[in-house]
């Protein structure tokens, strides 16, 4: 599965069975028994379902999930905390509204509703890894708050790393099998936040051997990691290692237009570097 299809799949499904109680659990005429009913779940552990409590709030919750574009997210998870301060809904409403923030590129709304879906759920790690990663790829190294910046997105990621390990399936439909290959997907965002704080504080070397973790990590390596750690080989003068990593992303087929730029600017100037070093010597 894609990144992060896990938890969309999975909480879509929890709405549809909340959604479905609010209905008072009728089966229309015709209606096939749906198939969660038919046996108990089989395999690990499955977190507890969110539930509504009104016809009005699984209109609220359809309207979170049934929202097109980041803004219209942004609005139905304000308006479903608004109107229901206690709905069961709140932590996953607030993680939608800080997905979307980070859609937009809006940095400090992004923070204000990750915050806000730990205040729901303190247990949230999809929020932490989403702030964790947001933090860190964003402070520079010579931010007068860079340190302090960097210890904030340390710690949600290792909270966030220590409740992957034991987490359960966030429904009963995603199997054991998905369920790894997620968890494995979540450590890899985790152990890249170490990786991107070592390049935030120069430190090519750290940054080299934690990028190369986040890929033995990762089932589905993000191409953008892949170029950070080329950057990091070029500050080392590893010209070739880091050519031959660009060389993997630019291949790769339907690769995003502005990151097969970046990778392509990325290429030219460890290539520029490597001529100059070697006319130097």
């Amino acid at each position: 599965m894609t990144k992060h299809a896990i938890w969309k799949a999975a909480i879509v499904l929890a709405c549809a069975a909340a959604l479905l109680s609010a209905q008072g659990g009728k089966k229309k005429k015709g209606q096939p028994e749906p198939a969660a009913a038919a046996a108990e779940p089989v395999g690990s552990p499955v977190a507890k379902q969110p539930s509504v409590k009104s016809a009005k709030e699984a209109e609220a919750v359809k309207a979170l999930f049934g929202a097109q574009d980041a803004d219209s997210r942004i609005k139905a998870a304000n308006d479903l905390a608004a109107n229901f301060p206690n709905t069961e809904f709140k932590p996953i409403a607030m993680f939608f509204a800080e997905a979307s923030s980070q859609q937009k590129n809006d940095y400090e709304n992004t923070i204000v509703y990750g915050e806000k879906a730990l205040e729901a759920d303190p247990q949230q790690y999809q929020a932490m890894l989403m702030m964790a990663q947001t933090i860190a790829a964003r402070t520079r190294e010579f931010d007068l708050d860079r340190e302090e910046k960097l210890k904030s997105a340390e710690g949600y990621a290792t909270k966030a790393l220590e409740i992957v390990k034991v987490a359960p399936r966030p429904n009963a439909t995603v199997t054991d099998e998905q369920w790894d290959a997620a968890k494995k997907d979540f450590t890899s965002q985790g152990l890249e936040v170490f990786a991107l704080a070592a390049s935030a504080r120069n430190q090519p070397d750290k940054a080299i051997e934690a990028f190369n973790q986040v890929i033995a990590a990762s089932p589905n390596v993000d191409p953008t990691t892949l170029v950070r750690l080329a950057a990091a080989y070029s500050k080392v003068n590893k010209f070739d290692d880091a050519i031959s990593t660009l060389d993997k992303v630019i291949a790769m087929p339907e690769l995003n237009v502005q990151v097969k730029q970046i990778a392509q600017a990325e290429r030219a100037r460890a290539l520029q570097a490597k001529n100059k070093a070697a006319a130097a010597k």
